[in-house]
């Protein structure tokens, strides 16, 4: 048997796809030093902090408080997948709970980084714009990742999630 739930609000869902527009645009459309790559930027940023507001205030899935970052019920998560086991998750699983992390925090560096390259008092200084290109490798790392292993859970635990992401709804297995 198998059961459907609402997962993902109207604003988690808005939140992820716009991100996933507006870090896409900037990524692979956008001049890195035109006003269109800034104002992309800035968009993503607005996005980054009104999701950590919703973190806080937000549905309950949607609430940090579902899916702390928990690096021991994470590697118990790497252990049901080498042993077969399968646990599905109403919301974010452990190691979903920690890529979300990881992106809000990636993308927080990059758009204050990038902020900063804007301004008289970093314009040119060598650590910040280093510092904004890491961060954007390692976030275009994150989203391989991610990419990843939402195809790799979805097919493992039978749940389509790219389509609870898009629908909010998660069609789980019966405990």
């Amino acid at each position: 048997m198998r059961r459907t739930i609402f997962v993902w609000d109207a604003f988690v869902r808005l939140f992820h796809w716009s991100l996933v527009a507006a870090f896409t645009a900037n990524a692979f459309f956008t001049e890195d030093e035109s006003s269109l790559h800034r104002y992309v930027g800035y968009t993503v940023l607005a996005l980054v902090i009104a999701r950590v507001v919703w973190g806080l205030f937000g549905s309950r899935h949607a609430r940090f408080s579902d899916f702390p970052p928990d690096p021991a019920a994470a590697v118990g998560q790497l252990a049901e997948m080498a042993t077969g086991r399968r646990h599905a998750h109403a919301g974010h699983s452990p190691l979903g709970a920690l890529m979300i992390y990881n992106l809000l925090a990636t993308l927080l560096v990059i758009g204050i980084s990038g902020y900063m390259m804007t301004t008289l008092a970093f314009f040119g200084i060598e650590w910040v714009e280093e510092l904004h290109e890491a961060a954007v490798l390692w976030a275009e790392a994150s989203v391989v990742l991610h990419i990843a292993a939402v195809v790799f859970e979805s097919r493992r635990l039978g749940i389509n999630l790219p389509r609870s992401m898009v629908t909010g709804y998660k069609t789980l297995p019966e405990d």
